[in-house]
């Protein structure tokens, strides 16, 4: 990747002052749960009462719901992904830089990696999401690829939170940042809005279940695609700490129940499982692709895939154009297939 520096847009003072308020915020909240659970851990020890006791595990159980979110999302790892962010032309690539508004006023930054002219209202286009550390620029080279490969047009959607974005990042944000992103998509007249194909890896593949399965977008999203993600956050939670199990479902700040929303999911969809994630389970990828409600749906393994690696596996492009093939011959008999549109993915191997 470039070691070239290109810092963010935003004024760096305010990206200061905005990051000195979130870290007082927490910082107060930190003192004022810890000092909450000291004073009921003496007072208990003092009286033994039932009632402190049971005032004591509701103040754990309440700070440990307030910091949930420092355990899934990492907008600062590594450690100047809110500084800089590498843009395109670092590699080699045009782009289009471009703010969004979602529809609860949060400003979000994205990347629009364009095939050239001649292709660019044909391709498709890949709306990619990214799992829950760095930024967009982190994915360059993944992108850089899929658009050479698979012949598509890239456009790298930043939570909020993350990189250039403004606000903080959430369940419901990232949500809301998925369906601002496809409609921006949506209004645009130089691409061809019926090949849009939602692509999320990681947790980005929760959100992107999540915009597949909404009556509002189901028929306005050509294909899915799923790789190393999860059934869902209480899941991946008893995966990664085992007495989690025990809690009911309402502790859980952030769910993300993919497990449920997949059933209603009707695009053609491809799910990607790396069988080496040490991270995500595979088995939650099988299990997705069996309970996914779509009538074409296929899945690819690759057996040296990591969580983070599964896109640099041999035969990884190749599977993808595979099931864009096969997407575009049953919804669309007589438009171009993949292989016949000129471009160098054609005589590329991954």
């Amino acid at each position: 990747m470039s070691t070239s520096t290109e810092f963010t847009d935003v004024p760096m003072p305010r990206l200061r002052s905005a990051q000195a308020w979130w870290n007082l915020v927490v910082h107060t909240c930190c003192r004022t749960s810890s000092a909450s659970i000291l004073i009921l851990l003496l007072m208990y020890w003092l009286y033994a009462s039932w009632t402190i006791l049971v005032l004591l595990v509701l103040a754990i159980l309440a700070a440990l719901y307030q910091y949930q979110d420092t355990f899934l999302y990492f907008p600062d790892q590594p450690e100047s992904s809110r500084v800089f962010v590498q843009t395109p032309n670092t590699i080699g690539l045009p782009y289009e830089n471009i703010y969004i508004k979602t529809k609860d006023g949060v400003k979000i930054n994205a990347v629009f990696i364009k095939q050239p002219a001649n292709r660019l209202a044909t391709a498709p286009t890949v709306i990619f999401l990214h799992g829950n550390a760095g930024n967009v620029g982190h994915r360059l080279i993944n992108a850089k690829a899929l658009h050479s490969f698979c012949g598509c047009n890239i456009f790298l959607l930043e939570w909020r939170g993350f990189g250039k974005s403004d606000g903080l990042a959430s369940e419901y944000g990232m949500k809301m940042d998925a369906e601002g992103g496809l409609e921006f998509l949506l209004s645009r007249e130089d691409i061809d809005r019926r090949r849009i194909i939602v692509y999320g890896r990681s947790l980005g593949g929760g959100v992107a279940v999540h915009l597949a399965a909404s009556k509002l977008y189901q028929d306005k999203i050509f294909a899915l695609m799923l790789e190393n993600t999860f059934t869902s956050i209480p899941d991946m939670a008893h995966v990664l700490f085992p007495l989690t199990k025990y809690l009911p479902l309402f502790c859980y700040r952030n769910k993300f129940m993919s497990i449920d929303e997949i059933k209603r999911v009707t695009s053609p969809t491809l799910f990607i499982s790396g069988m080496a994630d040490t991270l995500v389970p595979p088995k939650m990828t099988h299990d997705l692709y069996t309970l996914c409600g779509s009538p074409l749906k296929r899945i690819e393994c690759f057996e040296s895939g990591t969580h983070n690696g599964t896109w640099q596996c041999y035969g990884y492009y190749e599977a993808l154009n595979r099931f864009l093939a096969e997407v575009i011959d049953s919804l669309h008999p007589n438009n171009p297939k993949i292989s016949d549109l000129p471009g160098p993915s054609n005589s590329s191997k991954s």
